[in-house]
């Protein structure tokens, strides 16, 4: 990263890719029903970042912009995850103004070079440029001062494969990766071992991943589902963490109340 300073293509845009970098542990969650009042709820709440997921998640693209104008009227961070590493998807989102992507089912450093490609304006990528697009300013910036928002955008490449975890440390070592997150289900399927996350082969696959982004000086993310696993992955060395979901959010507090009632 440079000291650039930030070019903001859309309001409310914040500089977490430079909290990243700086070491912070950040907190975050997972949009996942579509909708944009839950969006806002999530980002109200004071999670340092949210994932619109268009990967799993009930939304679209159709849906996409009202969430990140959702998220945009708070201080949080509103990320995209889109259906794949497409050049179109990934322009998609930025161009309605995501502040950064988390790119699914990455195996190969080659796939994330291409990715982080597809995330940057040239002369650093091969992003397509249209100055009248939200993630380029609406028109406000100039061809000049468009290439600094290369600088600000966040990207996460997802550790979810044994092909991934053996090349960890090429995909760390990626101008434009900040972040190598892991996807605990996928990888324990891949891995042999579904859902068995104390299982030594992948307790072992957290730390490569680990020592692999920390040799880079970039972060580790994970996806949290039970709070309680927090202290374990945080001395692992994890310091990009979801902290589950609104669709979790919710089932998780309809039990409760639910149990409560029948005891």
């Amino acid at each position: 990263m440079t000291d650039a300073p930030l070019l903001a293509p859309v309001p409310g845009f914040t500089d977490l890719r430079r909290r990243i970098h700086a070491g912070e542990t950040l907190f975050g969650s997972f949009v996942t029903l579509g909708s944009p009042i839950a969006a806002e709820m999530l980002a109200r709440v004071g999670f340092d970042w949210v994932i619109i997921d268009l990967e799993h998640g009930a939304g679209t693209e159709t849906d996409l912009l009202t969430s990140l104008l959702a998220v945009s009227t708070t201080p949080t961070t509103p990320l995209v995850r889109p259906q794949s590493g497409e050049r179109l998807r990934i322009g998609r989102a930025l161009d309605h103004g995501a502040h950064g992507l988390m790119i699914p089912r990455v195996d190969v450093p080659a796939q994330a070079r291409e990715a982080v490609s597809f995330m940057r304006f040239p002369p650093d990528g091969v992003r397509g440029l249209a100055l009248s697009t939200r993630g380029a300013g609406l028109g406000e910036r100039s061809h000049a001062e468009v290439r600094g928002i290369n600088e600000h955008l966040v990207g996460i490449i997802q550790i979810e494969s044994p092909s991934a975890v053996e090349h960890a440390a090429e995909i760390a070592a990626i101008d434009g990766v900040d972040v190598l997150f892991v996807g605990p289900a996928d990888l324990s399927h891949g891995l042999g071992i579904p859902g068995q996350f104390d299982h030594p082969n992948y307790l072992a696959a957290l730390e490569r991943v680990v020592t692999a982004a920390d040799a880079h000086r970039k972060a580790t993310g994970i996806l949290l589902r039970d709070g309680g696993a927090l202290p374990r992955h945080r001395e692992l060395g994890f310091r990009f963490i979801g902290l589950g979901s609104d669709a979790a959010y919710i089932a998780d507090g309809a039990r409760d109340v639910l149990r409560a009632a029948r005891t």
